[in-house]
């Protein structure tokens, strides 16, 4: 017994029909019924195809929407590459990739990086389809090169305005519009000065970044304490790199930070890889507001954050790869509750900074194993003329692996 016919997702460009592979016209015009954006089928010639643009919102009505049409031959326009942040990953969450079938276009990026001249394996990628624009901020590094694919025509202003306000107003701005099409349009020029008028909305934005000037603040966990604003409620950055390390993120693991403070373990977790997630939990009001502040000024303004911890717990229906416990360590339940949301094979670490939160992790130790380490951080500080070790706070730390359910 056969299942039914596979949904066809055709990529299309903005060189319309002309541009398209003979098997990919073939799929479009073999279809009962031909779905996609108002755009893409007016790039499709008339036909007696039954014709359903997208509603909206789109996610919440895309099942129905197919169930509506099952029998029938069913062909989607995506746009470009329907796997590169296109409609095609959506579909494969919602219905199932062995219910698709894809025919690729060149994609936007592929074309954009054609026209540089530059090499595609080697070119980084940041969307900023509804996303902030400081998403851009964690790939600031003077001397690297960036395609951002565009939201709307109001994109480019927005990026330059940025690199501005960032000290990167040197740096080269590429505005490349309707790429592959008949309307292909490229513009040149710098972010300092950057006046132009907003364009096509179809568009793709390269940057040169040039920044000598700026602070250099890579994703390379243990930024500096100056690149954070607020109460000084923070893990300091040797110790803040000791925390990442151990805490060991990988792309699209999802952090539970309790104690935020300043937000600095949660910011610098999802600055590691743009698909490391992270909630970060604060009971004090105004550290709410700071953290999110330099969430969004570190270039993560995706960070969530939740009121005290641990009720806030109930709130979240996310189960965390690694959670970790700066502050609230000695509350009663505290540990408990962490302990108990975390994935078996998850990765708890908890930093203790005063002779009771100690004594705890030492008894936790006792029960669950895994490490204990001691911090004691000694910095440079000026002394009449000369120059004295200073101590900072010893920081007694407890990590482990969740090995049971």
């Amino acid at each position: 017994m056969t299942g039914p016919d596979p949904i066809v997702v055709v990529g299309i460009g903005a060189d319309g029909w002309d541009g398209l592979a003979p098997r990919a016209q073939r799929a479009v015009q073999a279809a009962d019924v031909l779905m996609g954006s108002t755009r893409q089928l007016a790039l499709v010639p008339e036909s007696a195809t039954l014709r359903v643009p997208w509603p909206s919102p789109m996610l919440p009505a895309l099942p129905g929407l197919f169930d509506a049409h099952r029998g029938r031959k069913v062909c989607v326009l995506a746009s470009g590459d329907p796997m590169f942040h296109g409609i095609g990953v959506t579909l494969g969450r919602v219905l199932g990739p062995e219910r698709l079938q894809i025919i690729a276009h060149p994609s936007s990026v592929s074309l954009a990086c054609a026209r540089l001249g530059w090499p595609l394996h080697e070119t980084t990628v940041v969307s900023l389809v509804n996303r902030d624009v400081a998403t851009l901020v964690a790939s600031l590094v003077d001397g690297q090169r960036l395609l951002v694919l565009s939201n709307d025509q109001h994109t480019p202003a927005a990026v330059a305005q940025l690199l501005r306000t960032t000290g990167f107003g040197d740096s080269r701005v590429v505005v490349l519009e309707q790429l592959g099409g008949p309307a292909e349009h490229v513009v040149d020029g710098v972010a300092q000065s950057w006046d132009r008028a907003p364009g096509d909305p179809l568009n793709v934005i390269a940057l040169e970044f040039r920044g000598a000037a700026a602070p250099r603040l890579t994703r390379t966990p243990g930024l500096p304490d100056a690149a954070y604003t607020g109460d000084g409620q923070m893990t300091k950055h040797e110790v803040r790199a000791l925390t990442l390390s151990a805490l060991a993120p990988a792309p699209g693991e999802l952090l539970w930070d309790v104690g935020g403070g300043s937000g600095t373990i949660a910011v610098e977790w999802m600055r590691t890889d743009p698909r490391c997630r992270a909630v970060t939990f604060e009971k004090v009001a105004s550290r709410v507001d700071q953290i999110t502040g330099n969430a969004h000024r570190l270039g993560v303004p995706a960070l969530r954050v939740r009121g005290a911890a641990p009720g806030a717990f109930d709130g979240e229906t996310s189960v965390p790869d690694a959670i970790f416990v700066g502050g609230g360590v000695t509350q009663d339940g505290m540990l408990d509750a962490c302990w108990a949301r975390l994935r078996p094979g998850g990765r708890i670490v908890v930093n203790a900074v005063t002779a009771e939160s100690e004594a705890l992790i030492l008894q936790w130790h006792s029960r669950f194993g895994g490490q204990l380490r001691k911090f004691q951080i000694y910095r440079g500080e000026p002394l009449g003329g000369f120059t004295a070790w200073r101590p900072q706070l010893p920081v007694a730390q407890w990590s482990t692996v969740k090995t049971e359910g």
